[in-house]
């Protein structure tokens, strides 16, 4: 961690999402998935907003919101076991910050936010990967976290 980080924007504060926030969370997730490429799918979308709504799967939703503007960005996390030391840690599958909000602090409030919830979980430590190419979010992830030396592998369900 680097001791340049700029402090968040004090209008950004980060909640847990409510149903009031699911068209603006929808628009914010619809451009996560547009960073990363992915085929436009409102039913994936939908279904996302549903298991976060409901704490299904284990997720939970939270949203950086700009006094002035409200939600401006977005994290999902979710609980998972770590054998390899008999603790729990949260993943952070997603981190967004719409594009036009981008630099004043919403990604860093998140990312405290996840922080605390984890000492708050007892959890031993916040995971998550990102493209090795994506320098804008890798710069404020190393203000906040270590890089890790793993290498990430899927491997596809068996077709029988």
């Amino acid at each position: 961690m680097t001791s340049a980080t700029p402090a968040p924007d004090v209008s950004v504060t980060v909640r847990f999402v409510e149903e009031a926030d699911e068209s603006t969370w929808k628009r914010l997730y619809a451009g996560y998935r547009d960073f990363y490429r992915l085929a436009p799918d409102d039913d994936v979308v939908e279904r996302v907003w549903g298991w976060i709504l409901r704490r299904e799967n284990g997720l939970r939703g939270l949203v950086a919101v700009d006094e002035a503007d409200g939600p401006i960005g977005l994290a999902t996390v979710r609980t998972f076991a770590r054998p390899s030391s008999g603790t729990v840690g949260l993943y952070l599958d997603d981190l967004f910050t719409s594009p036009e909000s981008r630099g004043r602090g919403a990604g860093s409030a998140l990312l405290a936010r996840l922080a605390t919830l984890a000492a708050e979980d007892g959890a031993s430590v916040v995971r998550w990967i990102t493209a090795a190419d994506n320098n804008t979010a890798r710069s404020v992830y190393d203000a906040h976290a270590t890089a890790t030396p793993w290498v990430t592998y899927d491997l596809q369900p068996a077709r029988g």
